[in-house]
C-alpha cells in the first residue's frame, strides 16, 4: 500500500504533524464552498412568496426548489466518482464555475421556466460543493474525528441557515428577488482563489469508463417520479392516463437501474453499498432529513405570507429559529458522538420529538401567533439536527477508506432525492387539498400571493373566514404530510444496526 493509499485509509496527512493540521489546512479552504450550497437554500426561501407574485404559476413554484435538487442529486454521484479519479480540488474548481455561471443567468430570468432552467444548471454546480467538499474533509481526518470535524462544518451550516433567510429577505425586499443570485457571485470568486491554492494530490492516471446509463436510469427515474407528484398534485382525474405513464416510466427505470449498477465494475451509483443494513438505513434517514427540512423552507414561508401576511424581511426572521436551530443540534451531536461514541441514539430520540413537534404545529399552528410559530419551528429544527452528523460519521465508518468519495456522495444524492421527493409530495398534498375542497381556493390562494390578503377583505365576511379556513386546512394537510416523513425516519432510525463507534 503506497503513502496516499495510507493517508486515505487513516485520515492521516503525509507530513501531519498533529491532529489539528488536516483542519488549518483543509476546512477554511472547504468551508466557503459549503457556506454558498448551504446558504443556496435558505436565502431563496424567503423569496418565494415574492417570486411567485411575480412569475406566477405558484402550483409550479416548488420547481424553483426542486429543478436545483433533481440536478444536485444527478451530479453528486458523477462528482463523487469522478473526483475519485481526477482528484476532488479540481472538480471543485468546475463545480464552483457553473455555479456562478448560473448564478447569472438566474438573475436575468424573464419567466418562471428561465428561472428553473437556471436553478437546475446551479443545481448541477452544487451537488459537487456539499459532496467534494466533505470528501475532502473525510480524506483528511482520522475516523473517530470525524464527527468532531462534522461538528465544525455544522458551524458553517449555523452561519449559513441563520444569515441566509435574514439576507434573503432584506435583499428581496430592498433590491428585488434577483439580487440575491447577484450576492452569490463574489463570494463564488472567493471561493474559487482558496479552493485554487489547496495542494494537488496525486490522481489516478487511467480514465475509467463512465456509466453513461446508470445516469440517464437515474435521471429518469428522479424526472419522471418529479412530474407525476406535479400531476398528482393537480387533483385532475383527466390526467390518470398521463400519471400511469409515469409511474410505469419510473417504476421501469428504478428496476433497470438496479439491475444495470449491479454489474458494472465501476457503476455511477454504488448499489453493493446498500447491502449494508447501516449504510441503507443511514441514507434512508439522509433522504428524510432532507425532505423534511426542504418542506419546510419552501412551505413555511408561503404560510407566513398568505395566512399571517409577513413580508419578506420579516419571513426571514421568523424562520431564522428554524435554520438556526438545525445546525445547533448538529453541532452539539457532532460533539456528543465524537467523546462518546455513540451515534444512534440522538436521532433515535431527536427525530421522535421532530414528530411530536410537527404534529402540534399542524393542528395548533392557525392559533399561534407568527412569533410563537417561529420558536416552535426552532425548537422542532434543534431535535431534526441530530440527523446528518449520526448519518455522514455512519456512512463512512461503514464504507470504509476505499470506497469514501463513493459514500459522501450516495449520502448527497440520498439527501437530494429525498428533498425533491418529499417536497413535491407535500406540494401535492398542499394543492390537492385545497383543490379537493374549493376550486375557488386555488385562484384565491394566488392572488394572496400577488397582493396581499387585502384579496379577501373584497369578500363577504362569511366567505373571507370559509377561505381562510380552508387554507389553514391544507397547511394543515402538508404539515401532517412532514410529519409522515419524520415518522418513516424515526422507524428507520430505531432499527439502526451501527449504534457505536
Amino acid at each position: 500500500m503506497d503513502e496516499a493509499q495510507t493517508s486515505r485509509g487513516t485520515g492521516i496527512q503525509p507530513g501531519s504533524s498533529s491532529p489539528r493540521s488536516p483542519f488549518l489546512s483543509v476546512f477554511p479552504k472547504v468551508a466557503l464552498p459549503m457556506f454558498l450550497a448551504l446558504s443556496d437554500q435558505s436565502i431563496i426561501a424567503t423569496a418565494l412568496p415574492v417570486i411567485a407574485g411575480s412569475l406566477g404559476a405558484v402550483e409550479q413554484m416548488s420547481l424553483v426548489v426542486i429543478g436545483y435538487l433533481i440536478a444536485a442529486t444527478v451530479a453528486a454521484p458523477v462528482y463523487g466518482r469522478l473526483g475519485d479519479t481526477f482528484g476532488r480540488r479540481q472538480l471543485l474548481l468546475v463545480a464552483l464555475s457553473i455555479f456562478m455561471g448560473s448564478a447569472i443567468l438566474c438573475t436575468f430570468a424573464v419567466n418562471l421556466y428561465m428561472l428553473v432552467a437556471g436553478r437546475v444548471l446551479q443545481g448541477v454546480g452544487g451537488g459537487g460543493l456539499m459532496a467534494l467538499s466533505q470528501a475532502l474533509l473525510g480524506e483528511t481526518v482520522a475516523p473517530r474525528d470525524r464527527a468532531r470535524y462534522q461538528g465544525y462544518f455544522a458551524t458553517i451550516g449555523v452561519t449559513s441557515n441563520g444569515l441566509g433567510p435574514v439576507l434573503g429577505g432584506i435583499l428581496t425586499e430592498q433590491f428585488g428577488w434577483r439580487s440575491i443570485f447577484i450576492f452569490t457571485l463574489p463570494l463564488c470568486l472567493l471561493a474559487f482563489y482558496m479552493i485554487w491554492r489547496l495542494p494537488k494530490r496525486p490522481v489516478s492516471a487511467a480514465v475509467p469508463k463512465f456509466d453513461y446509463m446508470g445516469l440517464f436510469l437515474f435521471g429518469s427515474f428522479v424526472v419522471s417520479m418529479l412530474f407525476l407528484l406535479q400531476l398528482v398534485q393537480q387533483f385532475d382525474f383527466s390526467l390518470w392516463p398521463q400519471i400511469l405513464v409515469l409511474l410505469g416510466v419510473a417504476a421501469t427505470s428504478f428496476l433497470l437501474l438496479i439491475s444495470v449498477e449491479h454489474r458494472r465494475p465501476l457503476p455511477l451509483i454504488p448499489v453493493d453499498l446498500f447491502r449494508d443494513a447501516s449504510i441503507w438505513r443511514a441514507n434512508a434517514m439522509a433522504a428524510c432529513h432532507g425532505g423534511i427540512l426542504i418542506s419546510l423552507l419552501t412551505f413555511v414561508p408561503i404560510y407566513l405570507r398568505v395566512v399571517h401576511e409577513a413580508s419578506a424581511s420579516e419571513t426571514g426572521l421568523l424562520i431564522v429559529p428554524m435554520t438556526v436551530g438545525i445546525g445547533i443540534g448538529s453541532m452539539i451531536t457532532g460533539q456528543i458522538v465524537s467523546r462518546t461514541g455513540r451515534t444512534a441514539v440522538m436521532p433515535s430520540w431527536g427525530l421522535l420529538l421532530v414528530v411530536i413537534g410537527l404534529v402540534t404545529i399542524a393542528f395548533f399552528a392557525p392559533r399561534f401567533r407568527p412569533i410563537e410559530l417561529s420558536g416552535s419551528l426552532g425548537l422542532m429544527a434543534l431535535f431534526l439536527g441530530t440527523v446528518m452528523s449520526v448519518v455522514q460519521v455512519t456512512v463512512q465508518i461503514a464504507a470504509g477508506g476505499a470506497k469514501l468519495g463513493a459514500a459522501a456522495a450516495a449520502v448527497q444524492y440520498s439527501r437530494s432525492l429525498g428533498a425533491a421527493l418529499g417536497t413535491a409530495l407535500v406540494a401535492a398534498v398542499l394543492f390537492a387539498t385545497l383543490a379537493a375542497t374549493d376550486p375557488q381556493a386555488g385562484q384565491l390562494f394566488r392572488q394572496v400571493l400577488q397582493h396581499g390578503t387585502e384579496v379577501l377583505d373584497a369578500l363577504p365576511p362569511e366567505r373571507s373566514a370559509a377561505i381562510q379556513a380552508e387554507f389553514s386546512q391544507s397547511f394543515r394537510a402538508a404539515f401532517l404530510a412532514i410529519a409522515a416523513i419524520a415518522a418513516t425516519a424515526t422507524v428507520v432510525v430505531w432499527t439502526l444496526p451501527l449504534r457505536r463507534i
